[in-house]
């Protein structure tokens, strides 16, 4: 990088705007820039350009400045270069233009040499220029040429221009440098909204959620993006009922939420399972004048389909007028998860007719929706369609789609050899897949192939350790199952805890396995204890094979029976009217033994119960869950 050895007083640049030679037709000029401005279209601009040429004017410096502009304006990079390219002398207003152009069409790499290009042409730089250099470097994280960048600003005499200060901040936010972001804050002479809005969200990407609250109520503003900043890097952190907390000031506030506080709030949503509040928030953006287009439209399918309203989310892509990609994915991913393989699959072929090209994330929705529903042949041919005829190379997730399709089918010695044909290494969420699976199958042979792949991997979390345990457990193996329990305690490898929780009257509960916290716990250890009798009546016998403890049969009793989507659907039961939807949110997998039981309690209550757990929703109703025993 030559250029930062420049030295820092290089005199005033070889062109001044102002000396431009007379032209004869002042106004042919003038009319000429005034179209170049107005001008939207590839046609247009390439005759005005062709006129530029017949009229023998095409050096002019205000010319060939709006020429560039024009091109970058309308994404034709290579014209706007060309055009550069054959100016004589080109001043930094010409070089300004095309780096500018450049970084906003995502072309970071060039506008940095063509930087450093004018840079060693001894061309004076000017805090335009530096501003979007600097936004080229934050977007590609490149901190070493940045940093060097700065040196210019500082031997320039540009350190004092708000403009660069705060480009300078995101810069130094973005690449890891807190402290370099704060100095530059700290020594701020105005720290308005636009530079605590920077600093905020700085704090968030470090995941300093206490910092960046401090600062925001330092501040009061009535500033859009100030308050959706502060929303955004709390739901980014997962706090999301604090992010909640913060709309509604916002509202008490009279500050007007824009598109992007929408889909903040409603991915908070999502997260939570708060589809009450998800719909208020839908029906509050008539309120706002904010229009239903692709961007908030596939927010909202998410949304409903995430928080087990499947129906609502496909009543809104059809009414959506203009379906992207990115509504396609959010379709099909949503009707995979709620198990409508075919309808998932549909949308798919749907969506190549349409000349859409499928990306990673769509490839990623329809193999799990031919993974939930046992189709195999299918899945190859789709997976292989990925690289033959779209060219797009598969990735982990595209590879643990395959191996749970093969897994839940049975077809355990062709998953495990399809993980040895990988180009990639097995992550522990597809070897887990792959031991459940071989736990259902009762297949040891193949499990302990797994289970010895799963111990060896590099990063493994605490459910893959539970599920190792379990199933070294599964097979009366307690010493392998103590092993490995007393490695998680030595490594401060904490269990993460099943937790179930409901909506009601637009509020969040939230239940643990034997949680005893709730105020109206008597009333649903009553109503648990009613449905457990109801349900035996029924046929319901406790799966205690299942409870993986090596105790007696009246404590894996006891144990499965509080689990805590069981407490959720009582409270549920206790809460709301009859034949209310109940809607529980569980993170980790739902379990046999509460499966089977809540098929009972939707066909004893005539209740719909809908339960998201990690994998995907269970839709129970009379007696039958949606997934048909296969998951």
């Amino acid at each position: 990088m030559s250029f930062l050895n420049l030295a820092p007083a290089m005199g005033n640049p070889k062109f001044c705007w102002n000396s431009i030679s007379n032209d004869s037709d002042h106004i042919l000029r003038r009319n000429l820039i005034s179209m170049l401005q107005n001008s939207k279209d590839m046609n247009h601009a390439r005759s005005i350009h062709a006129k530029i040429i017949r009229k023998g004017i095409f050096q002019d410096p205000f010319l060939v400045f709006e020429l560039v502009r024009l091109y970058c304006k309308i994404n034709s990079i290579d014209y706007a270069t060309k055009v550069f390219h054959h100016s004589e002398n080109p001043n930094v207003y010409l070089y300004t233009a095309l780096i500018d152009g450049l970084v906003s069409l995502g072309f970071f790499t060039d506008a940095l040499n063509l930087y450093a290009q004018m840079i060693n042409q001894l061309i004076f730089p000017d805090e335009y220029v530096i501003t979007s250099v600097l936004k080229a470097c934050a977007l590609l994280l490149a901190l070493g040429y940045g940093k060097g960048v700065h040196c210019q600003v500082l031997k320039f005499g540009l350190s004092l221009n708000r403009s660069i200060a705060l480009k300078l901040m995101g810069l130094y936010g973005k690449c890891g440098r807190l402290e370099d972001a704060r100095n530059l804050f700290d020594k701020m002479s105005e720290r308005d909204v636009v530079a605590c809005t920077l600093m905020i969200t700085c704090y968030f990407d470090h995941g300093l959620t206490q910092e960046a609250m401090a600062l925001f109520s330092k501040l009061q503003s009535s500033d859009t993006v100030y308050w959706t900043a502060m929303i955004d890097g709390l739901v980014k952190n997962g706090e999301l009922t604090r992010a909640l907390e913060i709309f509604r000031e916002m509202q008490e506030n009279n500050v007007k939420p824009n598109e992007v506080t929408i889909v903040c709030v409603l991915s908070a949503c999502m997260q939570l399972g708060a589809l009450e509040l998800g719909r208020w928030v839908h029906m509050y953006m008539s309120k706002c004048n904010i229009k239903l287009n692709q961007f908030i439209g596939g927010a909202l399918i998410n949304m409903y389909s995430r928080c087990g309203d499947i129906d609502a989310a496909q009543s809104l892509f059809k009414m959506l007028k203009v379906r992207d990609l990115t509504t396609y994915n959010s379709m099909i991913v949503g009707l995979a998860m709620h198990g409508k393989s075919i309808e998932a699959i549909g949308l798919f072929r749907e969506m190549i007719k349409r000349r859409l090209v499928p990306n990673s994330i769509t490839f990623v929705g329809v193999l799990n929706a031919c993974s939930h529903g046992g189709l195999v042949e299918l899945g190859y041919e789709i997976f292989q369609s990925m690289e033959t005829e779209y060219r797009i190379e598969p990735q982990v997730q595209h590879y643990g789609c395959m191996v749970d399709l093969l897994a839940r089918v049975g077809r355990l010695e062709e998953a495990y050899d399809f993980i040895g044909k990988m180009g990639v290494h097995p992550d522990d969420r597809m070897l887990c897949a792959l031991l459940s699976a071989c736990k259902i199958h009762r297949n040891a042979k193949i499990g302990d192939h797994v289970a010895k792949l799963l111990s060896e991997c590099n990063s493994i979390e605490s459910g893959s350790y539970i599920m190792l345990s379990n199933f070294y457990a599964s097979s009366g193996r307690w010493n392998y199952a103590a092993k490995l329990r007393k490695k998680m305690e030595k490594g401060g490898i904490l269990k993460e805890p099943g937790c179930s929780s409901i909506e009601v009257n637009s509020v969040i509960y939230e239940f643990f396995s034997g949680d005893l916290r709730h105020p109206q716990r008597k009333r649903i250890y009553e109503k648990l204890e009613e449905l457990n009798y109801l349900t035996r009546l029924e046929g319901y016998i406790p799966a205690t094979k299942l409870a993986l403890h090596d105790v007696d049969d009246k404590q894996k009793e006891w144990a499965l029976a509080v689990h805590s989507e069981k407490l959720a659907i009582c409270y549920g039961l206790i809460s709301t009217e009859p034949c209310t939807t109940l809607r529980i949110m569980k993170n980790i997998r739902i379990c046999n033994d509460c499966h089977s039981m809540i098929k009972l309690i939707a066909k004893i209550t005539g209740r719909k119960i809908v339960v998201r757990d990690r994998n995907r929703f269970h839709h129970f109703e009379n007696g039958v869950c949606s997934c048909k025993d296969y998951w």
